[in-house]
């Protein structure tokens, strides 16, 4: 292992190898993320407990606890990118970190339209739950590589990750579908179907995430065939381009109402479940590339 005193933020001879950061710098980064974490879990809990209570109310102090927690997500990939000298996305540590702030941007995005409030509810323990794994079981070790950002990789993994950040924003719109279906189907009404959107709006706004999510992630693959010898990754190719058409395929069948918006609902969840299996393939950044 390398004299940690011969190493700086910007010097490690080896690519890929771990690059050791002055700890107020780690300390400055890591309590960002914490911070972050527990933004969301306090706007699921202040939203969960007011729903339990029947004291909820369209407020937005769920939203604003989510704004903090991007703003905070959004430091973090700021400072680890320049810890790293690219496009924060060199392990499976951060991958993670940058899925949940996509998710959470695609929040922002449409929050305005879809009931700010219950919406953040939904999409805080999927954030939520996200960092904890990165922090929790993951190691977070930040690597350097002595070769140029090449543009085009960049360009790949930061559109794939966000593309996935649509999905799972359209896996959590058909979970609160699919929670207003039920409770209009068994006549069991509870309090919090009162501040759920229409239901058509869900389906809506599932359908419109799941081709947003599609167009970004073929902006990604493209991107990936320009970063040349890709043919040595045959593998993760192949699964990228199978989580696309997966993509492709329910978007067609919504649009072309050939399946109900049931289980359109039912589908992006699980279609979400398979795609997180293939974030452990994608090509990390810190990984050298062929030119």
């Amino acid at each position: 292992m390398p004299d940690r005193a011969a190493c700086n933020t910007s010097v490690c001879q080896n690519p890929g190898s771990p690059v050791y950061l002055p700890s107020p710098l780690l300390r400055m980064d890591r309590s960002l993320l914490v911070i972050s974490t527990f933004c969301f879990l306090f706007g699921f809990a202040y939203t969960m407990h007011a729903l339990g209570a029947r004291v909820f109310k369209a407020s937005r102090l769920n939203f604003f606890a989510m704004l903090t927690g991007f703003l905070c997500q959004t430091g973090f990939l700021y400072l680890r990118g320049q810890q790293v000298g690219r496009c924060p996305l060199t392990s499976f540590f951060e991958v993670l970190i940058f899925l949940s702030w996509a998710l959470v941007l695609f929040y922002l995005l449409i929050g305005p339209t879809y009931r700010l409030s219950l919406l953040g509810a939904f999409t805080s323990p999927l954030a939520f739950s996200l960092q904890v794994v990165a922090l929790v079981l993951l190691q977070d070790v930040p690597k350097r590589v002595n070769v140029p950002p090449n543009a085009w990789m960049e360009m790949h993994a930061a559109i794939s990750i966000v593309a996935y950040g649509a999905f799972a924003l359209a896996g959590v719109a058909g979970v609160m579908y699919l929670a207003q279906e039920r409770q209009l189907k068994t006549h069991h009404i509870h309090s919090i179907f009162y501040h759920l959107p229409p239901i058509r709006d869900l389906a809506v706004a599932n359908r419109r995430l799941i081709f947003t999510g599609f167009a970004l992630l073929a902006l990604g693959i493209a991107a990936g065939f320009m970063v040349g010898n890709w043919q040595s990754h045959t593998t993760k190719v192949i699964w990228s381009v199978g989580v696309w058409l997966l993509y492709g395929a329910l978007f067609a069948l919504s649009k072309g109402h050939q399946i109900s918006p049931r289980r359109v609902a039912w589908l992006s969840v699980a279609a979400f479940s398979v795609a997180l299996i293939t974030l452990s393939g994608i090509t990390f950044i810190s990984e050298p590339v062929a030119r």
